[in-house]
């Protein structure tokens, strides 16, 4: 049965969309960079939108647009990979104009100061992660899903669920201990 229309629309609106932030949250975590979430998540919902005919109203829209969230950052990093970075002439011809000008020390300490916001020691554990326990940390923790909505993303049991996040806290429990007992929160041995 084929929806009408503007039938799709405000379906999809009503149960699609209140997921943005949810989306946004971890494509930001996935690719640590605004610009390449917001592009994540619009190119998710197109997708979804696109293929909302095939979606199965009623059943768990989060763990469905997670999936499509999570191939399409699979594809675009393949396809990344295989693709030579490209270099736009204008760029270049900016960046050697600034050099000349001297004013490329203001964008050397632009760039520092951006580097120190974003090595976060918190961030960087969590960053350092391998890929299957930093996706489960941030879904349970960060994000608050249910094991059993990560289970449906990751396509994997429950179990595998449990023993990840156990491992992925144990893992940054290591990493974090000194930083929580340089601020206060961890008790000295």
């Amino acid at each position: 049965m084929k929806m009408q229309a503007s039938e799709k629309q405000r379906s999809f609106v009503r149960e699609a969309l209140p997921h943005t932030d949810l989306l946004y949250n971890y494509a930001l975590r996935m690719t640590n960079n605004p610009a390449d979430a917001d592009d994540l998540v619009q190119e998710t919902y197109l997708k979804a939108y696109r293929f909302w005919d095939t979606y199965e109203q009623g059943t768990n829209i989060r763990a469905w647009l997670f999936r499509i969230l999570k191939n399409s950052y699979i594809n675009r990093y393949r396809k990344e990979v295989r693709e030579p970075e490209k270099v736009e002439y204008d760029d270049v011809k900016s960046l050697y104009t600034t050099r000349v000008e001297g004013t490329a020390d203001q964008y050397n300490l632009q760039e520092s100061m951006l580097g120190n916001l974003l090595d976060d020691e918190i961030s960087g554990a969590i960053a350092s992660l391998p890929d299957e326990f930093r996706t489960v940390v941030i879904l349970c923790d960060i994000e608050a899903l249910t094991y059993e909505e990560v289970a449906t993303f990751m396509e994997c049991p429950l179990g595998t669920v449990r023993s990840r996040l156990h491992r992925g806290r144990k893992i940054l429990r290591g990493r974090l201990t000194e930083y929580a007992r340089q601020r206060g929160l961890a008790q000295e041995k």
